[in-house]
């Protein structure tokens, strides 16, 4: 690159355009195979190349919660599409007046859940509603998509599984079924619970609720560094999926700030249309240190 800009300042105007674009063709790919380096060092989780299902759930604020998750789901989408992945809906209830209560979200692509994974806590929004100050929570959880190989080497005890099943809507809340195909899966050694209402069935819904657990204590696992299943700490699983990780204030002033970064922006609005960049990126590298 510099042999080309020395080159550039000894020819004529029309060859030194081209030589300097040439120079800022060869930066470009410098500054892209240090962002991959950077990424590698940083993506060093057993499932950071992964896709990821994100679960967003509505937490104390009634109707603006809903809408805070229907918030955090644009949010979501809107910064997939902009990396280039896969993104889909693959299950929400919607709110009773406005909004969502809950929404699964699946996403594709290369180091997907090891960029995500940091998103996962609580998420608090302090806004205007209806005249007044108000302060919303929503719960996301961030799990990988695992290949079939991987889940099908973790075995789980009978006695360890609570099922329980209830009627699934469908797209809408509409056309409720008249049999209970909804599965949910409760792991009480740990008290992690999963749902399943995609498939039609009780059956096909039973299995894809079978591997949503798995990845999950799996994800869990690497978390707590524990070598096996039977060593993952319920309590710690609480604290760690419910602790608050991000703040969005939109009235009296706006700002987003990172709590574990202590990353910081003042254009909340950029945020929440899916720029997220610079926040998962703060916290990367505070995670790293």
């Amino acid at each position: 690159m510099a042999a080309a800009l020395e080159m550039a300042a000894e020819e004529s105007p029309e060859d030194a355009a081209i030589l300097l674009q040439e120079a800022a063709n060869l930066h470009e790919q410098w500054v892209e195979g240090i962002t991959q380096m950077e990424i590698e060092v940083l993506m060093s989780g057993s499932y950071d190349s992964a896709g990821c299902q994100i679960s967003i759930f509505a937490g104390a604020g009634g109707d603006e919660a809903c809408d805070w998750v229907t918030m955090l789901e644009r949010m979501y989408t809107n910064f997939s599409q902009e990396k280039g992945w896969k993104i889909k809906r693959v299950d929400f209830t919607p709110g009773d007046a406005i909004g969502m209560k809950s929404v699964d979200l699946e996403i594709e692509g290369e180091y997907v859940y090891g960029l995500m994974k940091g998103e996962q806590g609580t998420h608090r929004l302090v806004r205007v509603w209806n005249g007044k100050r108000q302060t919303t929570f929503a719960g996301v959880e961030v799990m990988p998509c695992l290949e079939d190989d991987s889940v099908a080497r973790v075995e789980l005890n009978d006695s360890d599984l609570n099922f329980s099943y209830f009627r699934a809507g469908g797209k809408g809340g509409q056309n409720v079924n008249k049999v209970e195909t909804g599965v949910r899966i409760e792991h009480v050694p740990t008290g992690i619970t999963v749902k399943c209402t995609e498939e039609r069935t009780r059956g096909f819904n039973q299995t894809k609720a079978l591997k949503k657990l798995k990845e999950k204590l799996l994800a869990v696992a690497e978390q707590q560094k524990a070598d096996e299943l039977s060593a993952i700490k319920g309590d710690l699983v609480a604290a760690q999926w419910g602790a608050q990780v991000r703040n969005y204030v939109l009235q009296p002033y706006t700002m987003v700030k990172d709590l574990r970064s202590g990353h910081e922006r003042g254009d909340a609005d950029r945020v929440l249309q899916g720029d997220l960049g610079s926040h998962i990126d703060a916290y990367l590298r505070c995670n790293r240190e």
